[in-house]
């Protein structure tokens, strides 16, 4: 499911999600290697035209993973020790754009972001989401998880495990 409808069907974990990527417009980005191996990579992330959109440098080993398995996960950068803002993560698989237009709003995104954009060729995905998930800790604890089939659910935070 593309990020547009994706919005539309879970808006308040699609707004957690672009309150944490919108920070700094990085996330992480989980690939699986050639040897099988998981990847972890830093990357940009834009919410372009209903798309959430991942740029990369041309033959990194990112893009060649996932040129070979288009299966990804995309996180929420985390640099506080108590996740005070929480984790956003959704998996799903890495769809290449070649609409020149999409292409075109992209660049002109990251100039207004960053005083900087790619020049063509280069390697542009569309993530669709296959599920998504939320968690936070603290006093604002959560839990929330979304599939297409079962739509959004909250559900028991691991922290209350262990209280009495």
């Amino acid at each position: 499911m593309r990020w547009g409808r994706f919005a539309e069907l879970a808006p308040e974990l699609a707004d957690l999600a672009r309150a944490g990527f919108g920070e700094q417009n990085l996330c992480l980005v989980g690939t699986i290697r050639g040897d099988g191996w998981p990847r972890i990579s830093p990357n940009e992330i834009y919410f372009v035209d209903g798309e959430l959109l991942l740029g990369m440098m041309p033959a990194s080993r990112k893009v060649r993973d996932l040129e070979r398995d288009d299966r990804l996960t995309v996180m929420t950068p985390q640099c506080d020790r108590e996740a005070k803002r929480g984790d956003f993560k959704l998996y799903g698989r890495a769809l290449p754009v070649t609409d020149a237009a999409l292409r075109e709003h992209y660049g002109q995104t990251t100039f207004a972001a960053i005083g900087w954009r790619p020049e063509e060729p280069y390697p542009l995905f569309a993530v669709d989401l296959d599920t998504a998930s939320y968690i936070a800790f603290g006093q604002g604890r959560r839990l929330l998880r979304w599939d297409a089939e079962r739509g959004l659910e909250e559900l028991r935070h691991p922290d209350q495990a262990t209280e009495g």
